[in-house]
Protein backbone atom coordinates (compact mmCIF):
# COMPACT_ATOMS: atom_id res chain seq x y z
CA UNK A 1 0.00 0.00 0.00
CA UNK A 2 1.63 3.18 -0.81
CA UNK A 3 2.22 5.62 2.63
CA UNK A 4 0.23 8.84 2.85
CA UNK A 5 2.88 10.67 3.97
CA UNK A 6 6.29 11.71 3.00
CA UNK A 7 9.48 9.82 3.66
CA UNK A 8 11.46 13.24 4.05
CA UNK A 9 9.15 14.30 6.39
CA UNK A 10 9.89 10.84 8.84
CA UNK A 11 13.57 11.61 8.22
CA UNK A 12 13.41 14.72 9.30
CA UNK A 13 10.68 13.58 12.72
CA UNK A 14 13.69 10.73 13.54
CA UNK A 15 16.50 14.05 13.38
CA UNK A 16 14.38 15.55 15.86
CA UNK A 17 13.97 12.77 17.82
CA UNK A 18 17.38 11.73 17.80
CA UNK A 19 18.45 15.08 19.13
CA UNK A 20 15.36 15.69 21.45
CA UNK A 21 15.56 19.09 20.26
CA UNK A 22 14.25 21.21 16.71
CA UNK A 23 17.26 23.38 17.03
CA UNK A 24 20.14 20.71 16.90
CA UNK A 25 17.77 18.49 14.38
CA UNK A 26 17.26 21.40 11.79
CA UNK A 27 21.22 22.15 12.05
CA UNK A 28 21.76 19.02 11.36
CA UNK A 29 19.50 18.85 8.59
CA UNK A 30 20.63 22.22 7.26
CA UNK A 31 17.45 23.33 7.16
CA UNK A 32 15.45 26.75 8.93
CA UNK A 33 13.60 25.77 11.66
CA UNK A 34 10.48 27.55 10.66
CA UNK A 35 10.48 24.70 8.35
CA UNK A 36 11.27 21.57 10.17
CA UNK A 37 8.47 22.34 12.51
CA UNK A 38 6.20 22.59 9.14
CA UNK A 39 7.21 19.55 7.96
CA UNK A 40 6.71 17.68 11.40
CA UNK A 41 2.94 19.09 12.02
CA UNK A 42 2.76 18.46 8.26
CA UNK A 43 3.80 14.24 9.33
CA UNK A 44 1.68 14.29 12.10
CA UNK A 45 -1.81 15.65 10.08
CA UNK A 46 -0.79 12.98 7.50
CA UNK A 47 -0.89 10.06 10.10
CA UNK A 48 -3.47 11.66 11.96
CA UNK A 49 -1.13 10.65 15.27
CA UNK A 50 0.76 12.85 17.53
CA UNK A 51 4.00 12.07 17.44
CA UNK A 52 5.68 14.54 19.67
CA UNK A 53 4.70 16.90 22.80
CA UNK A 54 7.31 19.81 22.76
CA UNK A 55 7.28 22.98 24.98
CA UNK A 56 9.57 25.66 25.34
CA UNK A 57 12.72 23.80 26.36
CA UNK A 58 11.96 20.36 25.15
CA UNK A 59 10.88 17.53 23.40
CA UNK A 60 9.24 14.45 24.10
CA UNK A 61 8.18 11.67 22.54
CA UNK A 62 4.54 10.48 22.85
CA UNK A 63 4.38 6.57 22.94
CA UNK A 64 3.09 6.28 19.38
CA UNK A 65 6.24 8.92 18.48
CA UNK A 66 8.76 6.35 20.15
CA UNK A 67 7.12 3.38 18.54
CA UNK A 68 7.55 5.42 14.94
CA UNK A 69 11.10 6.30 15.92
CA UNK A 70 12.36 2.70 17.15
CA UNK A 71 11.33 0.99 13.66
CA UNK A 72 12.23 3.79 11.59
CA UNK A 73 15.49 5.32 12.66
CA UNK A 74 16.74 1.43 12.09
CA UNK A 75 15.61 2.45 8.28
CA UNK A 76 17.26 5.34 7.90
CA UNK A 77 20.87 4.44 9.43
CA UNK A 78 20.27 1.82 6.44
CA UNK A 79 19.71 4.12 3.90
CA UNK A 80 22.70 6.40 5.24
CA UNK A 81 24.76 3.33 5.04
CA UNK A 82 23.78 2.70 1.74
CA UNK A 83 24.42 6.50 0.83
CA UNK A 84 28.11 5.91 2.00
CA UNK A 85 28.91 2.51 0.09
CA UNK A 86 27.42 4.65 -3.50
CA UNK A 87 29.43 7.56 -2.62
CA UNK A 88 32.43 5.21 -1.81
CA UNK A 89 31.88 2.86 -4.88
CA UNK A 90 31.87 6.26 -6.80
CA UNK A 91 34.58 7.69 -5.69
CA UNK A 92 36.65 5.45 -3.59
CA UNK A 93 38.88 2.55 -5.61
CA UNK A 94 37.01 -0.02 -2.99
CA UNK A 95 35.26 -3.10 -3.36
CA UNK A 96 35.13 -6.52 -5.79
CA UNK A 97 34.71 -6.46 -9.42
CA UNK A 98 33.65 -9.39 -10.63
CA UNK A 99 35.42 -10.93 -13.87
CA UNK A 100 34.32 -13.38 -16.94
CA UNK A 101 37.25 -14.32 -19.28
CA UNK A 102 37.65 -17.24 -21.50
CA UNK A 103 40.46 -19.65 -19.92
CA UNK A 104 42.84 -19.18 -22.34
CA UNK A 105 43.01 -16.14 -23.03
CA UNK A 106 42.44 -15.38 -19.27
CA UNK A 107 45.33 -17.45 -18.80
CA UNK A 108 47.72 -16.28 -21.30
CA UNK A 109 46.81 -12.30 -22.10
CA UNK A 110 45.06 -11.72 -19.09
CA UNK A 111 46.84 -13.08 -16.03
CA UNK A 112 49.64 -10.44 -15.81
CA UNK A 113 47.14 -7.80 -16.11
CA UNK A 114 44.70 -9.07 -13.27
CA UNK A 115 48.41 -9.56 -10.63
CA UNK A 116 49.72 -6.15 -11.45
CA UNK A 117 46.20 -4.40 -11.10
CA UNK A 118 45.79 -5.94 -7.91
CA UNK A 119 49.35 -5.01 -6.65
CA UNK A 120 48.75 -1.76 -7.83
CA UNK A 121 44.66 -1.26 -5.67
CA UNK A 122 45.37 -3.57 -3.04
CA UNK A 123 41.63 -2.47 -1.65
CA UNK A 124 39.88 -3.83 -4.70
CA UNK A 125 39.95 -7.88 -4.72
CA UNK A 126 38.98 -9.79 -7.83
CA UNK A 127 36.21 -12.10 -8.43
CA UNK A 128 37.62 -14.15 -11.53
CA UNK A 129 35.08 -16.60 -13.65
CA UNK A 130 36.69 -18.75 -16.29
CA UNK A 131 34.94 -20.17 -19.21
CA UNK A 132 34.91 -20.80 -22.83
CA UNK A 133 31.24 -20.82 -22.59
CA UNK A 134 28.63 -17.80 -23.19
CA UNK A 135 27.25 -16.80 -19.79
CA UNK A 136 24.56 -14.77 -19.18
CA UNK A 137 26.57 -11.75 -17.94
CA UNK A 138 23.59 -9.89 -16.60
CA UNK A 139 22.28 -13.08 -14.78
CA UNK A 140 25.86 -13.40 -13.34
CA UNK A 141 26.50 -9.92 -12.16
CA UNK A 142 29.52 -9.47 -14.39
CA UNK A 143 31.22 -6.11 -14.14
CA UNK A 144 33.70 -6.46 -16.96
CA UNK A 145 33.55 -9.47 -19.57
CA UNK A 146 36.48 -10.72 -21.94
CA UNK A 147 34.97 -12.11 -24.80
CA UNK A 148 36.99 -13.67 -28.07
CA UNK A 149 34.55 -12.59 -31.22
CA UNK A 150 30.39 -12.53 -30.65
CA UNK A 151 30.98 -9.38 -28.48
CA UNK A 152 27.58 -7.82 -29.16
CA UNK A 153 25.69 -7.45 -25.98
CA UNK A 154 22.67 -4.80 -26.09
CA UNK A 155 23.96 -1.72 -23.23
CA UNK A 156 27.47 -2.83 -23.13
CA UNK A 157 30.93 -1.68 -24.63
CA UNK A 158 32.71 -3.49 -26.37
CA UNK A 159 36.18 -2.43 -26.99
CA UNK A 160 38.95 -4.89 -28.81
CA UNK A 161 41.85 -5.32 -27.72
CA UNK A 162 44.05 -7.86 -29.58
CA UNK A 163 44.09 -9.61 -32.65
CA UNK A 164 43.86 -13.59 -32.97
CA UNK A 165 44.66 -16.07 -35.77
CA UNK A 166 44.69 -19.72 -35.53
CA UNK A 167 47.03 -21.67 -37.79
CA UNK A 168 47.31 -25.33 -38.33
CA UNK A 169 49.95 -27.41 -36.34
CA UNK A 170 51.70 -30.88 -36.26
CA UNK A 171 53.95 -33.26 -34.94
CA UNK A 172 56.92 -32.44 -36.64
CA UNK A 173 57.97 -35.71 -37.76
CA UNK A 174 54.42 -35.81 -38.93
CA UNK A 175 54.33 -36.16 -42.93
CA UNK A 176 52.68 -33.62 -44.84
CA UNK A 177 53.34 -33.64 -48.20
CA UNK A 178 49.86 -35.13 -48.85
CA UNK A 179 48.12 -31.88 -47.64
CA UNK A 180 48.48 -29.13 -50.28
CA UNK A 181 45.28 -27.36 -49.51
CA UNK A 182 42.68 -27.22 -46.70
CA UNK A 183 40.40 -30.09 -48.41
CA UNK A 184 43.19 -32.58 -47.98
CA UNK A 185 43.03 -32.36 -44.31
CA UNK A 186 40.12 -34.96 -44.41
CA UNK A 187 41.34 -38.37 -43.49
CA UNK A 188 44.19 -36.80 -41.22
CA UNK A 189 43.75 -37.33 -37.35
CA UNK A 190 43.18 -34.26 -35.98
CA UNK A 191 42.60 -33.21 -32.44
CA UNK A 192 39.55 -30.57 -31.66
CA UNK A 193 39.43 -28.09 -29.26
CA UNK A 194 35.79 -26.39 -28.63
CA UNK A 195 34.31 -23.83 -29.13
CA UNK A 196 37.13 -23.19 -32.40
CA UNK A 197 35.22 -25.21 -34.85
CA UNK A 198 34.85 -25.45 -38.38
CA UNK A 199 38.30 -24.35 -38.95
CA UNK A 200 38.11 -21.21 -40.87
CA UNK A 201 40.75 -20.79 -43.10
CA UNK A 202 41.65 -18.15 -45.89
CA UNK A 203 44.72 -17.82 -47.80
CA UNK A 204 47.01 -15.22 -46.86
CA UNK A 205 48.19 -14.92 -50.65
CA UNK A 206 44.98 -14.97 -52.41
CA UNK A 207 42.22 -14.81 -49.67
CA UNK A 208 40.36 -17.95 -50.57
CA UNK A 209 38.28 -18.97 -47.84
CA UNK A 210 37.48 -22.74 -46.71
CA UNK A 211 35.71 -23.87 -43.63
CA UNK A 212 36.90 -27.23 -42.64
CA UNK A 213 34.49 -29.39 -40.67
CA UNK A 214 36.63 -32.26 -39.27
CA UNK A 215 34.45 -35.23 -38.84
CA UNK A 216 36.46 -38.13 -39.46
CA UNK A 217 39.83 -38.65 -37.91
CA UNK A 218 38.97 -36.92 -34.61
CA UNK A 219 41.59 -38.38 -31.93
CA UNK A 220 40.53 -35.72 -29.06
CA UNK A 221 38.21 -33.37 -28.09
CA UNK A 222 38.79 -30.70 -25.62
CA UNK A 223 38.16 -27.36 -24.60
CA UNK A 224 41.99 -25.99 -22.70
CA UNK A 225 44.69 -24.91 -25.75
CA UNK A 226 47.48 -26.04 -23.58
CA UNK A 227 46.00 -29.65 -23.56
CA UNK A 228 45.66 -29.60 -27.27
CA UNK A 229 48.73 -28.01 -27.67
CA UNK A 230 50.30 -30.97 -25.98
CA UNK A 231 48.10 -33.42 -27.80
CA UNK A 232 49.28 -31.82 -31.19
CA UNK A 233 53.74 -32.07 -29.76
CA UNK A 234 52.80 -35.78 -28.63
CA UNK A 235 51.73 -36.51 -32.38
CA UNK A 236 47.66 -37.55 -31.69
CA UNK A 237 46.80 -35.25 -34.70
CA UNK A 238 46.68 -31.90 -36.81
CA UNK A 239 45.31 -29.16 -34.25
CA UNK A 240 43.57 -25.44 -34.69
CA UNK A 241 46.17 -23.76 -32.37
CA UNK A 242 46.38 -19.82 -31.81
CA UNK A 243 49.39 -17.77 -32.48
CA UNK A 244 50.38 -16.45 -29.51
CA UNK A 245 50.75 -20.61 -28.43
CA UNK A 246 51.82 -21.74 -32.26
CA UNK A 247 54.33 -19.49 -33.18
CA UNK A 248 57.38 -19.85 -30.35
CA UNK A 249 56.53 -23.60 -30.63
CA UNK A 250 57.23 -23.68 -34.23
CA UNK A 251 60.48 -21.34 -33.92
CA UNK A 252 61.62 -24.17 -31.27
CA UNK A 253 60.90 -27.14 -33.42
CA UNK A 254 58.19 -28.93 -30.97
CA UNK A 255 55.50 -28.63 -33.82
CA UNK A 256 55.60 -27.40 -37.53
CA UNK A 257 53.31 -25.55 -39.17
CA UNK A 258 50.86 -26.86 -41.70
CA UNK A 259 49.44 -25.16 -44.57
CA UNK A 260 51.58 -22.01 -43.52
CA UNK A 261 49.77 -19.51 -46.64
CA UNK A 262 46.61 -20.41 -44.89
CA UNK A 263 45.47 -19.11 -40.95
CA UNK A 264 42.41 -18.54 -39.57
CA UNK A 265 40.40 -15.40 -39.88
CA UNK A 266 41.03 -12.94 -37.81
CA UNK A 267 39.39 -13.05 -34.26
CA UNK A 268 39.28 -10.37 -31.51
CA UNK A 269 39.79 -10.30 -28.11
CA UNK A 270 37.14 -7.89 -26.80
CA UNK A 271 36.47 -6.15 -23.20
CA UNK A 272 32.49 -5.69 -22.81
CA UNK A 273 31.61 -3.32 -19.73
CA UNK A 274 28.57 -0.66 -19.20
CA UNK A 275 28.55 2.71 -20.00
CA UNK A 276 31.58 4.38 -18.11
CA UNK A 277 30.15 7.56 -16.74
CA UNK A 278 27.73 5.61 -14.01
CA UNK A 279 29.97 2.36 -12.85
CA UNK A 280 31.99 1.93 -9.74
CA UNK A 281 35.51 3.80 -9.79
CA UNK A 282 36.78 0.51 -8.61
CA UNK A 283 35.46 -0.95 -12.24
CA UNK A 284 36.70 2.33 -14.45
CA UNK A 285 40.22 2.39 -12.88
CA UNK A 286 40.26 -1.84 -14.01
CA UNK A 287 38.88 -0.69 -17.34
CA UNK A 288 41.61 2.14 -17.81
CA UNK A 289 44.98 0.00 -16.84
CA UNK A 290 43.49 -3.20 -19.14
CA UNK A 291 43.52 -0.48 -22.09
CA UNK A 292 46.56 0.98 -21.51
CA UNK A 293 48.00 -2.60 -21.08
CA UNK A 294 47.43 -3.35 -24.33
CA UNK A 295 48.29 0.03 -25.60
CA UNK A 296 51.81 -0.19 -24.29
CA UNK A 297 52.28 -4.04 -25.72
CA UNK A 298 51.24 -3.34 -29.24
Amino acid sequence: MKPNYSLDDLRCFCAVARFASFKEAAAYLEMPLSTLSRRIRQLETDLQLRLLNRDAHRVILTHTGEQYFQRSEALFDELGDIDEDLHRDKHQPTGKIRISTPINAGSQFLRPIFYDFLLQQPDIQLDLRFSNSLIDIEAEGMDVVFRVGSPVVDNWIARPLKHIHFLLCAHPDYDLSAIQHPKDLCGHPTVLCHPMIPWQLVNKTNHQEFDYHPQKGVRLELDEIQMLSHAVKTGLGIGYIPDYFALPMIAQGEMQHVLPDWRSKERTLFMLYRERQNIPLRVRLFIEFVLQYFDSHE
